[in-house]
């Protein structure tokens, strides 16, 4: 099973617990099309506010496979993407796209299989005067991502796992996933989840805690 395969089966949530309970964008990056099951490495542009000259050129050069991250400053008036660039990124077999900022032709993207995600839609339409950058960090959906990098994508959202991390990310949550199994199974044969959880255990424990903002000891 390819990489790509594996995030797919695992899903955002239990990828984000494998990082910490971290990696994931702010809520406010959704899906907005059919399909929002998305994993692939991340092919960066960095634009100037409300403008898409750079998306264009970041679209002809992202490979297939690959997710493209739009930097977009988080601009919610202007659309940076679109119907005609949903319909090319489909076309070249690209993975994805994730856009810090707006979107528009609504209608289009929800029929499409490519995954979109994005902050808002919006009709207005970006400018095409100013150069950016291709293949830099970027801050994308309150997250760095860099070139390489890999970018999960479903119904809860996208989250983002840094290169030197992937494999640790993948086998962790791997685990947590036939955990969460067997947790399923115990749950449908009448277990509470406060047991499976041994909430009563950790709550005897805070009970003879102290806490105060700056320390925090046990007591003897």
């Amino acid at each position: 099973m390819s990489t790509r395969q594996r995030l797919l089966k695992l899903g955002t949530g239990p990828v984000s617990d494998a990082l910490d309970k971290g990696g994931a964008m702010d809520h406010q990056m959704r899906p907005w099309s059919a399909n929002s099951k998305m994993a692939g490495p991340a092919f960066t542009v960095q634009v100037h506010t409300a403008d898409i000259l750079m998306v264009s050129k970041a679209l002809a050069e992202c490979p297939a496979g690959h997710v493209l991250v739009i930097d977009g400053h988080g601009e919610k008036n202007t659309a940076l993407w679109g119907g005609l660039t949903t319909m090319s990124a489909l076309r070249k077999e690209m993975a994805g796209v994730v856009v810090d900022g707006a979107i528009r032709d609504l209608a289009d993207i929800r029929a499409s299989q490519l995954p979109v995600f994005a902050r808002a839609v919006v009709p207005n339409a970006g400018g095409a005067q100013y150069v950016g950058k291709l293949q830099v960090p970027v801050a994308c959906g309150g997250m760095v991502v860099h070139p390489g990098d890999w970018l999960v994508g479903d119904d809860d959202g996208v989250v983002v796992i840094p290169a030197a991390r992937l494999e640790e990310a993948l086998e962790t949550a791997t685990r947590i996933v036939q955990a969460e199994k067997r947790i399923a199974k115990a749950i449908q044969a009448g277990v509470d989840v406060a047991t499976l959880l041994r909430v009563d255990e950790t709550i005897a424990r805070k009970a003879l805690e102290i806490f105060v903002p700056q320390l925090h000891v046990e007591k003897k």
